[in-house]
């Protein structure tokens, strides 16, 4: 029972904070007012499509809520995100799962805490700052799929542009 309580519980914390919808940015999160301490503030969306069709180096559409799409409904990158309070309490299960879905699973060097996980044909960092939390998925880009190391090369550039 235990065991199945643990992800409902993570995904009612994650599913109201959601994408870059537009919302007041200075708005405390409601699911994070009782944990406390920590910023209570989500940011906005860090990107427009310009910026990720330069990064990544072909062209993408905005799809609304933080969500850039290659426009044939194939490749995707998909920016969710938190307040640093909301992150920090999702973070351990989130790295703890990464292994699951990932070949390969690094901590990296970023805001307070932060890994990047790699498969062949996806890629995931999970960054939790002072200026708020952020998940990048990057998805089914095939020229990214064609080199090894180009998914997690293509996540590094994104992440060094974030506000943290």
């Amino acid at each position: 029972m235990r065991r199945s309580i643990v992800p409902v519980l993570c995904a009612a914390l994650l599913l109201p904070l959601g994408g870059c919808d537009g919302a007041d940015p200075t708005a405390p999160d409601a699911a994070v007012d009782a944990v406390g301490g920590g910023n209570d503030v989500r940011p906005q969306c860090p990107f427009t499509a310009a910026q990720v069709s330069e990064i990544i180096g072909q062209p993408m559409t905005d799809q609304g809520n933080c969500l850039f799409g290659d426009g044939k409904g194939v490749a995707s990158l998909t920016v969710t995100t938190a307040s640093q309070t909301a992150g920090a309490v999702t973070y351990d299960y989130q790295r703890q799962q990464a292994p699951k879905i990932y070949r390969e699973v690094k901590d990296i060097d970023k805001g307070e805490k932060a890994y990047l996980a790699v498969k062949d044909i996806e890629a995931e960092a999970v960054v939790v700052s002072a200026a708020g939390s952020y998940t990048l998925i990057l998805s089914s880009f095939e020229r990214l799929s064609a080199d090894p190391g180009a998914y997690e090369r293509t996540l590094r550039t994104l992440l060094d542009t974030l506000p943290l």
